[in-house]
């Protein structure tokens, strides 16, 4: 590739701007020109996007490293190509393709859809917007040979991004990704192709829209994953789809399970691609939850389940006391992994030698768990396309895998799709609150049992927002710093080992490589360092553990979470230091 000192950032742009059929990026890109702003032309030109944590994901925008109508033309291309070239019957097979309510998911899945049926390949349209892990079930359910769906998540509303399923019905993985990359980086211009208009692909059945009994089955999936009849208990539970997609999804999988005492925030229960009542559409951030707790307090709810926008992710909060608190991502992951390995097992018979995976940056509490419960335990890199893998080169049929989560707020139940489940995820979560409000507990009574049981874990994280092409260098000097002058030690705590998994010590775990280095203290804390695969972010995951002195569960994880406090003070200080 020409340096790019040398490349001319103005005639790239132009081209760019010859091939583009929306008007609305060759304006862009054209103010951006007569303006010769050189650095904002570079960030959008520099590169295309790349495969990241979960497919690819940026700004909407002008540019092959924005979000577009050209970004999306050409990695469905190369996809189709990929699935030609690797994929048995994928013209008999063909592609599913659904989306969320971002702006521009609609236009995008479209002409993603219009790629395919250009390259012979039918489509399977999942009409209106949906949830993602919905679009993931239809793909493996139908016997596709792949599945798009077009989402950012819980990104601002700035971003969208285009995820790839795989025939298994998991996400593409590094293999994948690079012959996709391949495909798509030897096309020519968006005119040159082959692509169907969406009307004429319709009338001559290339695109096909998908049965609502198809969409069913993936309600009855989920519900097989659940074990009791009826709840022993009604828990009065709070929802909010965060004005995602989620919303009627969630309602009809919790009263199907008897679930009936449901109080949804009515003003975020319809799509909205501006997120009008949150700063972000993310349930782990500040504020996020604020009306949800406004109507449990209102109603005095035992629970509040929220979903992210495109309701893979699930975040709970739970009567404590007279609070309502917010279990952080680990936590509830250790509560479901304790609930499928134990009280379920006298109702449903687990497989007999059951797996639990999690990732590198999750608690280091479920090992334990696990552990106690004797079921197997496996760690990833981060992101569920790597849960999968693992369950997958496990046992090709999964059948052996019981739970996965990362304390992203990611949690997969079962089988039933090969993908983090909000919607699934929040019927087992329910099925638990029901048995111990019938007991007269909380979900925070069952957290400190095994606060006793295994000792108190604490977890957090510093995230730095570092955006642009600065940022991103600021980011890799932060990373590089910590390789070539690792710390001896970390908040007053010597390191005794360290890892660092974008060299040979990934090999010799049998990971990908990637760029993750990670911190354990002689005091058992943890400090795991990595950028974003999603969000111009530098992350530091923080993890302390403190025993429990007889039944006093609430000081050993004060205890522990003083220790975190002091390792963020002393990460974040790190951070700023470096220039």
């Amino acid at each position: 590739m020409t340096s790019t000192k040398t490349r001319d950032w103005l005639q790239e742009a132009r081209e760019w701007i010859a091939s583009d059929p929306d008007p609305a990026t060759r304006g862009e890109l054209q103010e951006l020109i007569d303006s010769e702003d050189t650095e904002a032309l570079k960030e959008r030109l520099i590169a295309p996007l790349a495969f990241g944590t979960a497919g690819l994901r940026g700004i909407v925008g002008a540019g092959p490293g924005r979000m577009n109508l050209v970004t999306v033309a050409r990695a469905s291309a190369g996809l189709a190509m990929q699935l030609l070239a690797s994929v048995p019957e994928a013209t008999t097979r063909g592609v599913v393709v659904g989306r969320d309510a971002r702006n521009g998911s609609d236009r995008f899945a479209r002409v993603a859809a219009e790629i395919f049926a250009g390259h012979g390949l039918p489509v399977k349209w999942v009409a209106g917007p949906n949830p993602t892990p919905v679009v993931a079930f239809i793909g493996r359910h139908l016997g596709c040979a792949g599945a798009v769906v077009v989402t950012a998540s819980h990104n601002p509303p700035a971003y969208n991004g285009y995820k790839v399923y795989s025939a298994r019905g998991a996400q593409i993985v590094s293999d994948q990704a690079d012959q996709i990359r391949a495909a798509r980086d030897g096309l020519g211009a968006f005119a040159t192709l082959p692509r169907v208009a969406f009307a004429d692909a319709c009338a001559s059945g290339l695109i096909e829209v998908v049965a609502d009994a198809d969409l069913d089955a993936y309600l009855d999936a989920i519900d097989a994953q659940c074990t009791a009849e009826t709840p022993p208990a009604q828990v009065r539970v709070v929802t909010t789809a965060l004005h995602g997609v989620g919303h009627a999804w969630v309602e009809a999988a919790l009263a199907r399970r008897g679930h009936h005492d449901r109080h949804p925030v009515r003003s975020q229960q319809a799509p909205d691609p501006g997120f009008s009542t949150v700063v972000f559409p993310n349930p782990e951030e500040d504020g996020a939850l604020d009306r949800a707790e406004l109507v449990a307090a209102r109603v005095e709810a035992d629970v509040i389940v929220a979903n992210d926008p495109d309701t893979d992710r699930l975040c709970v909060a739970a009567r404590d006391g007279d609070a309502m608190t917010k279990l952080s991502g680990n936590e509830l992951g250790v509560l479901l992994a304790d609930w499928l390995l134990s009280e379920r097992t006298r109702h449903a018979t687990l497989p007999p030698k059951p797996l639990v995976v999690t990732t590198i940056v999750s608690t280091m509490m479920l090992q334990k768990l696990a552990e106690a419960r004797q079921a197997r335990y496996a760690d990833v890199l981060t992101g569920f396309k790597w849960i999968w893998d693992k369950a997958l080169a496990d046992d090709p049929d999964g059948r052996s895998f019981v739970f996965g989560f990362e304390e992203a707020l990611g949690y997969c139940v079962g089988g039933a799709v090969r993908d983090k489940d909000g919607i699934g995820a929040a019927q087992v979560l329910m099925e638990l609150a029901a048995s111990e409000k019938a007991k007269g507990r909380t979900l925070f009574d069952r957290l400190h049992d095994l606060y006793r049981e295994l000792g108190a874990y604490a977890s957090d994280q510093v995230a730095i927002v570092l955006p642009g092409l600065s940022g991103k260098a600021r980011i890799g000097r932060v990373m590089q710093r910590l390789r070539d002058a690792p710390p001896t030690e970390i908040a007053g705590a010597r390191v005794t080992t360290s890892r660092d998994l974008q060299g040979p010590d990934a090999d010799a775990l049998g990971l990908p490589r990637s760029n993750v280095l990670t911190f354990w203290l002689a005091d058992g804390s943890r400090v795991v360092c990595r950028p974003s695969g999603t969000e111009p972010k530098l992350k530091c995951y923080l993890e302390a553990r403190a025993d429990v002195v007889g039944t006093d569960t609430r000081a050993a994880l004060e205890q522990a979470r003083r220790r975190i406090s002091e390792l963020a003070e002393t990460m974040r200080a790190l951070i700023e230091a470096t220039p």
